[in-house]
């Protein structure tokens, strides 16, 4: 076992590239969602302010 984590004297290079690379593509997901989480909100709010306005009347002439 120790062979396979030390790679012939490479292992700590090896496996702290897994590791950065782990967290880099984690944080991808966590920010790729927190992105569309917040658009959506925004989307949501935009939505109830524009149902909240007046509405225009049309009055006739005559």
């Amino acid at each position: 076992m120790n062979e396979i984590l030390g790679m012939g004297g490479h292992g700590p290079y090896v496996w702290s590239a897994y590791g950065v690379t782990l967290v880099v593509m984690v944080y991808n997901a966590w920010a790729a969602y927190r992105h569309q989480a917040n658009a959506l909100a925004r989307l949501q709010q935009a939505g109830a302010e524009q149902e909240t306005r007046a509405k225009p009347t049309v009055r006739q002439i005559g």
